[in-house]
């Protein structure tokens, strides 16, 4: 069982790191928005600001960062944007203890996280592609992806009760200790790392800045997987905020009861992930990819049907169980391709691009879908994402088009 195989020593503390940081996330999630409501009197325009901003100016400034990674020995650079994330998340609760915490300083440092966020994450592939050999990838995305989904299920209730007992700043405490930690066990990784060769100019330049995306949208099987990564995911976390507004507003339900309906499917990813290894070598990775990427797009419509009471919870819980068990199948399949189909020279830039423009995508249909919910409401909304999520699948690589080696097991 994939669950049971040992990758090493070096790759364990990179998976404690890991952990570590995803719990801490979890523990904070939704903290900023707290911080806003519940201490600066933010209306729900800046909160959403805070929200899609945050992680769209992130997304921008990150783009060079992805050549400048490439060409940087990955486990400093991992270090670095860990104790960056902690020391800018640290400043807010500095800041209100001394009573001079502001908007604008959620903003800032929302940014930092969402940079510093892409950076960490297109380091930590590359690093791994190098550490492990081929035939163990899809086992350390698979951890990887149960970690993010164990985090998930039991960081926010938590975070929540943590929040309620001891203040608005302490989930947020929580998450800059979390990266401490993280660059202590990755620093503990040890060994060796040879600085990455650079052929030609010594400065960056604008096929450097663009190499990520040049491999991807040449590739056959890549350019098709990212438009149908941003559709679907811009998609998703577009009706997270209107869901809030349908099950907190609307029908009535308690914040916990809003806390349980989330966090109770994410068992779901824990199921995937360890399913995901499975799959594929008993059907191939070309099924198991497609298949599941056709399968999570379609249980969103279901949330528009949700009613008030029990009922309206069971069918919300069922929806996200679905959902969740099939990205987590696909996410560490499709996370194990884009390694194995991107030369070590370039993967950094890869997942830079691949991330910025998820971002990206993410920020603008949740702009998006906000105009719209208030233009033909809320439910309606959440109904016109569930359906346009239904055609998302022609946007997956088409079996007959799928060169056989292109999806082949690796």
């Amino acid at each position: 069982m994939a669950g049971g195989r040992s990758l090493g020593r070096r790759f364990g503390w990179l998976w404690s790191a890991y952990a570590v940081s995803a719990y801490g996330t979890g523990l904070g999630f939704g903290a900023f928005a707290m911080i806003a409501v519940l201490v600066l009197d933010s209306g729900p325009t800046q909160v959403a600001v805070l929200a899609a901003a945050g992680r769209a100016v992130g997304a921008v400034l990150a783009v060079p960062l992805g050549p400048w990674v490439e060409f940087r020995r990955k486990r400093p650079v991992m270090v670095g944007t860990d104790l960056l994330r902690f020391a800018a998340l640290l400043s807010v609760p500095v800041a209100y203890w001394f009573g001079r915490l502001s908007f604008a300083q959620l903003l800032v440092v929302s940014i930092v996280v969402a940079a510093a966020n892409i950076a960490f994450n297109s380091a930590c592939g590359a690093y791994l592609k190098r550490l492990l050999p081929p035939e163990d990838l899809l086992v350390a995305n698979g951890r990887f992806e149960s970690t993010t989904w164990s985090a998930t299920m039991v960081g926010p209730p938590l975070g929540g009760a943590v929040i309620a007992a001891f203040g608005p700043v302490t989930t947020v405490i929580a998450d800059a200790c979390s990266y401490l930690l993280s660059a202590l066990g990755i620093r503990a990784i040890g060994g060796t790392e040879p600085r990455p060769e650079r052929a030609g100019a010594a400065r960056l330049s604008a096929g450097d800045l663009l190499a990520g995306w040049r491999h991807i949208l040449d590739h056959p099987t890549l350019r098709p997987l990212l438009f149908n990564a941003i559709v679907v995911n811009g998609l998703i976390m577009a009706s997270e905020p209107l869901l809030a507004v349908l099950l907190l507003g609307d029908l009535g339900f308690a914040p916990w009861q809003y806390g349980l309906m989330f966090a109770a499917p994410c068992v779901g990813g824990l199921v995937g992930s360890r399913l995901a290894r499975r799959l594929v070598t008993r059907f191939g990775r070309r099924e198991v990819l497609i298949s599941a990427g056709v399968l999570r797009a379609c249980w969103p419509i279901g949330l528009a049907f949700v009613g008030p009471g029990v009922p309206g919870m069971v069918l919300v819980m069922a929806v996200q169980l679905g959902l969740v068990t099939c990205c987590a199948v696909f996410n560490p399949v499709l996370a194990t391709y884009r390694l194995d189909h991107t030369e070590s020279g370039l993967v950094a830039r890869t997942l830079s691009a691949w991330s910025v423009s998820s971002s990206l995508a993410i920020a603008g249909t949740t702009a998006l879908w906000g105009a719209l919910a208030s233009v033909i409401g809320t439910r309606t909304a959440i109904a016109v994402a569930g359906i346009v999520l239904l055609a998302t699948p022609v946007l997956l690589p088409r079996r007959a088009n799928a060169p056989s080696k292109d999806l082949a097991d690796a």
